[in-house]
């Protein structure tokens, strides 16, 4: 998330946002297994009963149609909590996949007169392109007031543009963390984590060396090789740079990528630490990143990703939170450890009362706890009740994601226009894919990364 703070503050609270999810993590692994976290019991999360702690209309009839970028088990655990929302309002609720190409296939259905009712946008500086074409309705004054009420002020200002209140961070995700199968770390004798990108580095070919693929790339998906290069470039070229970079006013021919593409080319362009080599990697996609490191018969050691790989560990494969899969923060390239955030924000793209009722539920604490009760995700509602998260990991996570306050910086690929930022097959995702292929080349890369941005944002 992006802060308005001094120099020397926003390098204090990235420092202590560090520390904190440092201590977090370190107390979430003592002697805590898959479980934990909450109630299991209760896969419901918040209230039984009919009207829970946010008043709904009745919307017996009507069909509301939300869209968003996940399927499999992401899906699933979103739709226990429309399940909820259906029984409260009697609506019926089509979830509707948008594919990676959010921005350009909810672009179309606008376009054509058939949009959502209900759109979650994985990029802020989509809502910023969407409300400035007029494609978005505001919330109306129940969604506001759950908000105001359960929101801190930096997730608030997240979905507004231009004064208007537009949307709902109703999902968040800490994209620094580092995932790991305990079993392969045994047996190469791994007894500590790495703290360091160095350390990282001597970690990964400890494992290598030991016989197992030391980390899963899922290349395929360009959006996770931009969060590889944030992380870096954070940590690396600290926070001040990273807004200056994410707002464009420098340029991606600047030093400070330069200097963080070569130290990505310390793993990238090394075949043999990365699993199925650069080709595999790119082959790769996000969910098969995950169970090849945890499930086959050669799993990885490693993959990076965001808190919600939780959810794929969960439903894909038969390893266990905090005993065959842990986690630990992402290495300190620089002087401190990079914490990056990142969420999916839920906006009205049709003026109706079913639109403005589900955004009101997904804002209150009832939707929140259903949500977390499912596994993989965070939530920013810091009025829920923390104890209803699957595992005692997530919650750790979470409770730290809320103390950091606003400090973390958001997803820089996000803020971006979706033509850089937020489409497969162009801008920063393809460039970055190119690099993967050819690490050595980092001032071509830089070049082509130039090029694309400064389209991108000149176009708005």
């Amino acid at each position: 998330m992006r802060s308005t703070s001094s120099k020397n503050r926003t390098r204090r609270a990235a420092k202590s946002a560090a520390a904190l999810l440092a201590a977090a993590l370190a107390l979430a692994l003592t002697g805590c297994g898959g479980g934990g976290g909450g109630d299991k019991s209760n896969n419901g999360g918040g209230s039984s009963g009919s009207s829970g702690s946010v008043k709904l209309p009745k919307l017996n009839g009507q069909t509301l149609e939300v869209a968003a970028v996940w399927t499999g088990a992401e899906q699933d655990n979103f739709m226990k909590v429309m399940d909820e929302f259906k029984k409260r309002t009697g609506a019926k609720v089509n979830f509707v996949p948008t594919g990676n190409n959010t921005s350009t296939f909810l672009g179309t259905k606008i376009q054509g007169g058939q949009p959502p009712d209900v759109a979650f946008l994985p990029q802020v500086g989509v809502l910023h392109q969407f409300a400035d074409k007029g494609w978005l309705k505001p919330l109306g004054a129940d969604a506001k007031a759950q908000l105001d009420k359960n929101f801190s002020k930096g997730w608030v200002d997240l979905g507004a543009w231009k004064g208007k209140q537009y949307g709902v961070y109703a999902k968040a995700a800490n994209k620094s963390l580092v995932w790991y199968n305990t079993k392969a770390f045994e047996a190469a004798g791994i007894t500590r984590t790495p703290k360091t990108w160095k350390d990282f580095l001597s970690t990964a070919q400890t494992l290598s060396d030991a016989g197992s693929p030391a980390v899963s790339i899922g290349g395929a998906d360009g959006w996770t090789l931009t969060d590889w290069f944030e992380n870096v470039y954070l940590s690396q070229a600290g926070p001040e740079k990273y807004d200056q970079l994410a707002a464009h006013k420098i340029k991606w021919t600047d030093p400070s990528v330069k200097d963080a593409l070569t130290t990505l080319a310390q793993l990238w362009g090394k075949n043999d630490l990365i699993a199925g080599g650069t080709k595999g990697a790119l082959n790769t996609e996000f969910p098969k990143s995950v169970t090849q490191t945890f499930s086959g018969s050669t799993p990885a050691a490693m993959v990076f990703e965001g808190d919600f790989v939780a959810a794929n560990i969960n439903g894909d494969t038969k390893a266990k939170l905090g005993t065959d899969a842990k986690v630990f923060p992402f290495p300190a390239v620089g002087s401190q450890a990079p914490v990056v955030s990142g969420g999916d924000v839920a906006v009205a793209l049709k003026d109706n009362k079913g639109a403005q009722a589900l955004l009101t539920f997904l804002a209150s604490t009832d939707a929140a706890e259903i949500w977390a009760a499912q596994g993989g995700i965070l939530s920013p509602n810091k009025e829920m009740d923390q104890s209803k998260y699957k595992d005692a990991i997530t919650a750790q996570i979470a409770k730290q994601l809320l103390a950091a306050g606003d400090n973390f910086r958001f997803d820089m690929s996000d803020q971006a226009p979706a033509a850089f930022g937020g489409t497969a097959g162009i801008g920063e995702w393809k460039d970055l894919q190119d690099f993967l292929r050819n690490p050595k080349d980092v001032a071509g890369a830089q070049q082509k990364l130039e090029a694309d941005a400064a389209k991108a944002y000149a176009a708005g």
